[in-house]
């Protein structure tokens, strides 16, 4: 069949709320850096035009030509050896959209898609359509479909209302003021075209969505809202970060053998926890600086663009600045973590660290100590918010900036001691934090949980522990972990997942 006849086949057969989707996805506002070249002006025309006529006309047309620009694209298209292209980017955005939207093109060359991916570097577990999926996206998605048609009108006035923000844009002046957003796939169009607005205007991103969700709150929940929703769980969705589907994220397991009884059984906790977590993991054992500067390499490979999130596990021996390899040489633990969290490909994305060492060689001992136990109560008063938000200062969009990131943003440290303390450990179970971290964490998948509320339940797990030291004084005494928390949104755990097992539902 003539190849012009199949693609307008195709695309009869998607639905127009499909369409909206297709067009959003494929056109994914945080490309890796291939795809930013001299004509990003152009770009980001060709992203909201079609959205914008489409809103204005309730007419596809330019949607659909579009998609079949894309779909000529592919299919003219010869893969280049080596070479990391912006249209590899776009092919492996593409087909996994049509695969998660269950609207793959019967003439879609899937060779290319695997040879693409071998550009990658990718193995097989990387190679589940889900990875290469944007889940800042996905999460964008929900918002939409949680939103009734007239809720999307209300966030398009409320928008048009900042004149400083949308002075002199001509796709804004296409859609007009006044927009009936209730044909199918129309709400679809008119939001994604205010989410790519507001991104091309460094208003949001994945980290930073305050202005989406200040036009969210302008809605009136009895019309805006779908069945079920409401405008705080809307705004809540968008707190946390983004992480939906499989694969959870890139888990890095680093473990220092020798001289660390239960070491193995660390590693094959951490392994199965990550694993249950729905994680890509590595392990590395016994690393050296070396092995440390190879991660770091491996880690600025195009492929982790795609991943949602990075954890890392480090357990050795240490003190209070520095942490043992296995060939004895020591480094800095401050190094470490500031090295890991200003690799490109994790910008704008969670990345956990769980260090796991001793800190010094103090304890806080139990022998013979009494505490008397005190209390401490205040006063409570009832002052509205808007009295308080009257006397606050007023931080206009003018002074506010997304652009710049100090990087150890978005980063979190859990340390299994404080500072100049032992991190306890069983001959045969290895590391008692490493040990009740998993079995929380494992405990608490499914539940909705953020890492954070994991955190602190552990630390008053960990506190309740005695334990005792194992040389001759046989010194009993208790184990205090905290963390260091950079992050700016909530990492909640994930349900349940497994590479193999697709539990994927088609959109509609």
């Amino acid at each position: 069949m003539d190849e012009v006849i199949q693609v307008a086949q195709w695309l009869s057969s998607i639905t127009p709320r499909k369409k909206a989707k297709l067009f959003f996805f494929t056109t994914h506002a945080d490309a890796p850096s291939p795809m930013v070249g001299s004509n990003d002006v152009d770009a980001h025309e060709e992203t909201q035009l079609p959205l914008a006529t489409t809103v204005a006309l309730h007419n596809f047309k330019n949607i659909d030509e579009f998609l079949k620009k894309k779909v000529n694209t592919f299919s003219c298209y010869n893969v280049i050896e080596n070479e990391i292209t912006k249209t590899d980017y776009e092919y492996l955005r593409f087909y996994s959209a049509c695969k998660y939207l269950d609207v793959v093109p019967p003439f879609l060359d899937l060779e290319k898609t695997s040879a693409i991916q071998n550009k990658f570097e990718m193995t097989d577990e990387e190679r589940d359509y889900r990875l290469l999926l944007d889940s800042a996206d996905l999460v964008l998605e929900k918002v939409c479909d949680s939103l009734k048609p007239a809720g999307v009108s209300q966030m398009w006035t409320a928008l048009r209302k900042d004149r400083n923000l949308i002075r002199g844009v001509k796709t804004i002046d296409i859609i007009g003021f006044f927009v009936d957003p209730n044909p199918t796939g129309i709400k679809e169009c008119l939001f994604f075209f205010i989410v790519r607005f507001l991104q091309k205007a460094d208003k949001i991103n994945r980290v930073n969505t305050n202005r989406l969700e200040r036009l969210i709150a302008q809605c009136d929940e009895s019309s805006s809202c779908e069945e079920g929703k409401t405008i705080d769980f809307i705004i809540d969705s968008l707190r946390f970060y983004p992480t939906e589907l499989y694969p959870f994220g890139s888990c890095l397991i680093m473990c220092v053998i020798e001289g660390r009884d239960g070491a193995m059984q660390e590693i094959e906790k951490t392994m199965e926890i990550s694993r249950h977590l729905g994680m890509i993991t590595h392990t590395e054992k016994n690393p050296t600086k070396e092995t440390i500067e190879l991660v770091k390499k491996e880690l600025m490979k195009p492929k982790y663009q795609f991943y949602s999130s990075f954890t890392c596990w480090f357990m050795s021996h240490g003190d209070s600045n520095s942490m043992v390899l296995a060939d004895g040489e020591t480094i800095e633990r401050e190094w470490f973590l500031t090295s890991f969290p200003d690799i490109s490909t994790f910008q704008l994305k969670p990345k956990v660290f769980f260090m796991v060492s001793c800190r010094g060689a103090n304890k806080f001992s139990l022998k013979g100590d009494e505490f008397e136990g005190q209390s401490a109560t205040c006063d409570y008063y009832d002052i509205g918010s808007a009295l308080i938000r009257n006397r606050m200062l007023d931080i206009t969009d003018s002074v506010r900036d997304i652009s710049y990131v100090q990087p150890m943003m978005d980063t979190l440290v859990a340390y299994s001691t404080i500072l100049d303390h032992l991190s306890g450990r069983a001959n045969t179970h290895g590391s008692i934090y490493v040990d009740r971290a998993c079995v929380l964490m494992s405990e608490n998948i499914s539940r909705g949980r953020s890492l954070t509320e994991i955190l602190e339940h552990l630390s008053q797990d960990l506190h309740e522990i005695l334990q005792e030291t194992m040389d001759e004084d046989r010194i009993v005494y208790k184990q205090a972990c905290h963390y260091d928390s950079f992050f700016r949104k909530t990492l909640k755990l994930p349900y349940t997942r497994h590479p193999k097992e697709d539990v994927h539902s088609a959109p509609q």
